[in-house]
């Protein structure tokens, strides 16, 4: 069992990825690490999300930034949503991520911001486990 899920969309997302486990590492958070894109491998995603065991998920998307949403979709546990850097300088991501329907709460923490993204999930947890 693992406290936090990390997703990525892509593997170009990885440097906002490590930022993320940096932060989890100093808080004594185990996660797990995938790279699976909501487009390109949706049955892949939906398999990995309904079995996990975590508690939180971090989902880390640019551009459409579906990811999030997606992974919203198929949990009824935390999503934070994490906007990458592109070609609108994240707006794009962020806005994708912030326009969730009613129904389909994701978090979401700033741009390219992988470490508030670790911080939420850490005290998501602590009110968790209190």
């Amino acid at each position: 069992m693992v406290d936090v899920a990390v997703i990525c969309g892509s593997a170009s997302d990885g440097p906002v990825a490590e930022r993320v486990f940096a932060v989890l590492k100093e808080h004594d958070v185990s996660y797990d690490y995938r790279v699976i894109s909501a487009h390109r491998d949706p049955d892949k995603l939906d398999e990995y999300v309904k079995g996990s065991t975590a508690h939180v998920f971090i989902a880390i998307a640019g551009l459409s930034a579906a990811l999030p949403g997606v992974v919203a979709s198929k949990t009824e546990r935390p999503v934070i949503g994490v906007p990458v850097s592109g070609k609108l300088m994240g707006l794009d991501a962020l806005l994708s991520i912030v326009q969730m329907p009613r129904g389909v709460p994701v978090a979401c923490v700033g741009v390219d911001n992988g470490e508030n993204a670790a911080l939420l999930a850490v005290r998501i947890l602590g009110a968790h486990s209190a």
